[in-house]
C-alpha cells in the first residue's frame, strides 16, 4: 500500500464499512486552575462505546481507520473549541503508522482546513497494543517531537510493557493507569507505586497525568503526591461531540459527578 495515496483515500473515511464518531472528556490542570485539553475517544454513531467500533475493525483496516480517526477528532474539536493553546489528546495505533510523516499528512491537512494550530495536538497510545517493532515506535515518537507535537503514553502501569517502554520512547507524558488510581487515598502501595513513578517522571523531565479519577479523596492524595494533570469521572465524564465543562475542582461531588 502507497502510504501517500492512503492518507489522501482516508480523509474522511469514506471507506470504513461502519460509522463513528468522536467523543471528548477535558485534561485539567490543577496548578492553574483551568482545563489544559481534552482526549478524543472514539464512539460509535449513537454513543456505543470504543469497543463496539473497535470489534468492527480488521487487520486490513487499521491504517484506514487510525487516519480517519485523527481527521474526525481534528475536524470536530476544531468546530468546538475554543481559539486559545487548549490541547486536543488523539489516541493513535503505532502499528499502523508505516512512515511517520507522511502518516501525519491527514491529520495536518485536517488542522489547516480548520485553522487549528497542529502544535496543540497531542498522540498518545496505550501499553494495551501489543508493539511488534519497538525501533519503529521509537522512531515515531521521535518525528512527531521533531515536527513539536507532544507524545504521550497512556495507561502507564499496565499492558504489555512498562519502564521498558518508557527508557526506550521518553514520550512528553505518562499518563497513570486508573487501577492504580483507584481508592489510592486508602492504599499505601498504590501511594509508593504512584511516588517512584513521579520521581522517575521528575527526573526525566516527562509530565504525569493521573486518569481515571473518580473521588475527592484520590485527587487529594494525587495533589499531595505532586501531580497537577487529572482527568476522570470526578470532573466529567466524556461527551459526544461536544467539549465538557468543569465549573471547579471541588465544586462538583464525586456523587454528582457519576450520576451525570
Amino acid at each position: 500500500m502507497n502510504p501517500k495515496l492512503s492518507c489522501q483515500g482516508c480523509r474522511d473515511g469514506a471507506d470504513l464499512p461502519f460509522a463513528f464518531t468522536m467523543a471528548f472528556q477535558p485534561i485539567l490542570d490543577a496548578s492553574e486552575g483551568r482545563i489544559w485539553g481534552y482526549e478524543a475517544l472514539v464512539r460509535g454513531p449513537e454513543g456505543q462505546g470504543a469497543g463496539t467500533v473497535l470489534d468492527e475493525v480488521t487487520p486490513q483496516m487499521m491504517y484506514r481507520f487510525d487516519q480517519a480517526c485523527r481527521v474526525r477528532a481534528i475536524e470536530l474539536f476544531g468546530q468546538l473549541s475554543p481559539h486559545d493553546d487548549t490541547r486536543l489528546s488523539i489516541n493513535f495505533m503505532p502499528n499502523a503508522v508505516y512512515e511517520p510523516s507522511t502518516c501525519l499528512r491527514a491529520s495536518l491537512d485536517a488542522a489547516a482546513r480548520i485553522g487549528l494550530n497542529p502544535k496543540r495536538l497531542v498522540f498518545e497510545f496505550t501499553e494495551h497494543e501489543r508493539f511488534t517493532d519497538t525501533a519503529h515506535i521509537s522512531n515515531i515518537v521521535a518525528e512527531y517531537k521533531r515536527l513539536g507535537f507532544m507524545t504521550a503514553l497512556d495507561d502507564f502501569g499496565s499492558g504489555y510493557a512498562g519502564l521498558n517502554l518508557l527508557a526506550n520512547l521518553q514520550t512528553d507524558l505518562i499518563k497513570i493507569d486508573m487501577e492504580l488510581i483507584r481508592d489510592i487515598n486508602a492504599d499505601s502501595v498504590r501511594q509508593a507505586i504512584v511516588a517512584g513513578i513521579k520521581s522517575i517522571a521528575r527526573a526525566l523531565d516527562i509530565q504525569v497525568i493521573a486518569e481515571g479519577i473518580e473521588s475527592e479523596a484520590e485527587l487529594t492524595t494525587l495533589r499531595a503526591a505532586g501531580i497537577s494533570l487529572f482527568q476522570g469521572y470526578y470532573f466529567a465524564r466524556p461527551q459526544i461531540e461536544a467539549l465538557p465543562m468543569v465549573e471547579g475542582f471541588t465544586i462538583r461531588s464525586a456523587a454528582q459527578a457519576l450520576s451525570a
